[in-house]
């Protein structure tokens, strides 16, 4: 008899399990911007609508949940207008991914850049309200090198008034 395994083939310590307010569509736009693979796909109780999925981006499970606000706390982000998590995402080619996903419906919020901790880093918004950071690392920094950069990066965003997008 074999051993179950504590932590499911596939899986990682930490998966992230999204709601959304409609699974077959989200799983549609997570095909068609980061490439992903459906693994399964569960109904709902009534037989509509998408209860449990799982789809496979690069090496991860992402699972995925049909809103239920009737329930307790089954609830997308757009219906809480927001989220307070960012996804991230890393992959081979940030800026392609970027623009794929774009063009899959993702609205762009923040669009790549060479970021100081050493990705080149870009943010965007999914149709379903989760926010997603893609990067692709490019540089190998030390906590130092980092920290510098930091200031740095603070200093000028000061100077010109920037701020942050969401």
């Amino acid at each position: 008899m074999a051993t179950v395994k504590p932590i499911p083939e596939g899986f990682n310590t930490v998966s992230a399990h999204l709601v959304v307010r409609d699974g077959a569509k989200a799983i549609e736009f997570y095909q068609q911007a980061f490439g992903a693979e459906e693994i399964c796909r569960m109904p709902g109780p009534d037989g509509q609508g998408v209860m449990h999925a799982e789809v496979r981006i690069g090496n991860s499970h992402v699972m995925l949940a049909g809103e239920m606000p009737q329930g307790k706390g089954c609830v997308s982000p757009e219906t809480l207008k927001g989220t307070t998590v960012t996804i991230h995402l890393y992959v081979e080619d940030v800026d392609a991914v970027y623009d794929q996903a774009v063009k899959a419906g993702a609205t762009a919020t923040m669009p790549p850049m060479d970021a100081f901790w050493g990705d080149r880093y870009g943010q965007l918004r999914d149709p379903f309200g989760h926010v997603w950071g893609i990067a692709t690392h490019i540089k190998d920094l030390t906590p130092e090198e980092i920290g510098q950069a930091a200031e740095e990066f603070f200093k000028q965003m000061a100077e010109h008034g920037s701020t942050c997008q969401s």
